[in-house]
């Protein structure tokens, strides 16, 4: 009866607002137990059974599951290269509390402060219904919940001094957690093999195959902007070379207009990205780095038989604002037998969300088993 709650729970998760019927359809059990597991689960304080919007059919009114108005929460936290935010986020994924603020010190120490302080505030406000924490950083993430992130100048910090004590702390790369996101619920949910490209201070990725997110052997798959695709010229803050990530983020777009690197590259290339008007060299440095971000695309389509590429971050804002050399870059990467129906380039259904949203569902795949 346990793993049939859990199941179901994970259904609701997956799917706030099923019937019960359906769900009980997708668990493998009867009406009647359904009904009996769905009454244990509501006296639990861990599911709640309502009425669904009017549809206008005759005929008995349908019920839905969603989340317990008292029922567990998880936290999620991401930091970006500009700033921090935690949500409490309940059972099918919506956020009920938020707290955030910018990043003016990337230091951990500043970091971990602000973030400790925010979850000590949401567990104040929430108290026991605050049952575990998920993060997602910029950064490769070890076993031992240790992070190193070059874009945040972080090598090895401990992400446990965020709450020490906490009963479930778990914790992925931003990018990896995205595309688990956009693969569940997000632009890619029908997809067998996902490619996902985020673009912020530099290239990350990852690959979702039938569902499991590829994160290697120790934690550091989807590097893929750390691939001698790049002008071998240009010295990564990684410490390599050529690296991709270098040609198509907002210092590639201010190198290539001769301007100083921008101490906000992100918030550079957003700018540019989104004006309606660009001037001639502007125009010209933008299609340059859409074709680099197409051909990068194309080679690792080429090699994963990925099925769907999203794009999320600038990688996004650069689909909108050059999309006839992005996609002419990305075709003449692809391999002859490719062209004629090409995985689609899409953008992230979750736009700024995805790593949150991939943060609160790992955190939530951990509670889960715990709760019935």
């Amino acid at each position: 009866m346990a793993t049939r709650a859990t199941d179901l729970l994970a259904v609701v998760h997956a799917r706030p607002g099923v019937t019960r019927s359906a769900a009980a359809k997708v668990v493998g059990i009867g009406t009647g137990a359904s009904t009996e597991l769905v009454a244990r689960l509501v006296e639990a304080s861990l599911l709640s059974e309502t009425a669904a919007p009017p549809s206008g059919a005759r005929g008995r009114p349908t019920t839905v599951l969603t989340a317990h108005p008292r029922g567990p929460l998880v936290l999620a936290a991401e930091v970006t290269n500009a700033s921090w935010r935690v949500d409490a986020v309940e059972l099918g994924a919506g956020a009920v509390d938020q707290a955030g603020g910018s990043l003016d010190d990337p230091g951990w120490a500043s970091v971990s402060a602000a973030l400790s302080e925010a979850v000590a505030g949401l567990r104040a406000r929430h108290g026991e219904r605050v049952r575990a924490l998920g993060v997602a950083v910029p950064g490769t993430v070890s076993r031992a919940l240790r992070v190193t992130s070059s874009p945040l100048g972080w090598d090895g910090v401990d992400l446990r001094a965020v709450w020490p004590d906490a009963p479930l702390l778990v914790a992925g790369n931003d990018a990896t957690l995205a595309a688990a996101a956009e693969s569940r619920r997000g632009a890619a949910a029908d997809a067998a093999v996902v490619l996902h490209l985020r673009v912020e201070s530099g290239l990350g990725g990852a690959v979702v195959d039938h569902g499991v997110a590829l994160t290697g052997a120790t934690g550091a798959a989807g590097e893929f902007g750390h691939m001698p695709l790049g002008d071998p010229e240009v010295l990564c803050p990684c410490g390599a070379r050529g690296c991709w990530g270098t040609a198509v983020d907002g210092s590639a777009l201010a190198l290539l207009l001769g301007r100083p690197v921008p101490a906000d590259p992100v918030a550079f290339g957003r700018e540019l990205l989104g004006r309606e008007r660009l001037d001639r060299q502007e125009h010209d440095a933008v299609l340059v780095v859409a074709a680099a971000l197409g051909r990068g695309a194309a080679g690792l389509v080429n090699g994963l038989d990925a099925d769907v590429v999203t794009l999320g971050g600038l990688a996004a804002d650069l689909l909108r604002a050059a999309p006839d050399a992005l996609h002419e870059a990305y075709a003449g990467g692809l391999m002859a037998y490719r062209r004629s129906s090409p995985p689609p380039l899409v953008p992230a259904a979750l736009g700024e969300d995805g790593p949150v949203v991939g943060a609160a569902d790992l955190a939530w795949d951990a509670l889960l088993p715990t709760l019935a």
